[in-house]
């Protein structure tokens, strides 16, 4: 399935179980729970599992942080997205599809996809650009306050 066709579907799909939850919530008042998207990156495994209400939908490979940098461990939410964002750290490095998650810690693509499943970042979690782009929609259609990035051992 190419890029594009995944991408429509994927919003597509989130669109409709945002609409099914409102009009489920608007008998319900104030009891309504939203969908909600967890983003768990292993570090030891070097993949990213993406679980939408619960149930497993994505598991990606990913690039956390080489010798002598730290992927902080925790259960973040998503502090701002930018859909490029350049490093004032790293030489103005590109990090598309960016979402930070813990001051300059963020998940983003990376051109260097030929060193995902290994240790090679500075501390972010780099994903495939596909993949980035992928989760960057569906945080943006659930919301970044219905959405948990967890960094685990």
């Amino acid at each position: 399935m190419n890029s594009e066709l995944k991408k429509r579907l994927i919003n597509i799909t989130a669109i409709a179980i945002s609409g099914a939850a409102l009009l489920l919530a608007a008998g319900q008042g104030s009891a309504f729970a939203a969908s909600k998207i967890v983003a768990r990156v292993s570090i030891s495994q070097q993949r990213m599992h993406v679980i939408i209400d619960g149930r497993s939908a994505f598991v990606w490979k990913v690039s956390t942080a080489g010798r002598g940098y730290v992927t902080p461990r925790g259960s973040y939410k998503p502090t701002r997205m930018h859909e490029m964002w350049y490093s004032k750290k790293y030489d103005n490095a590109p990090m598309p599809h960016s979402i930070f998650f813990n001051g300059g810690y963020a998940v983003h693509a990376t051109n260097q996809i030929n060193r995902l499943g290994r240790p090679a970042s500075h501390g972010c979690v780099r994903l495939h650009p596909d993949n980035a782009a992928d989760l960057y929609q569906l945080v943006q259609a659930y919301g970044p306050s219905n959405t948990s990035i967890q960094i685990v051992k």
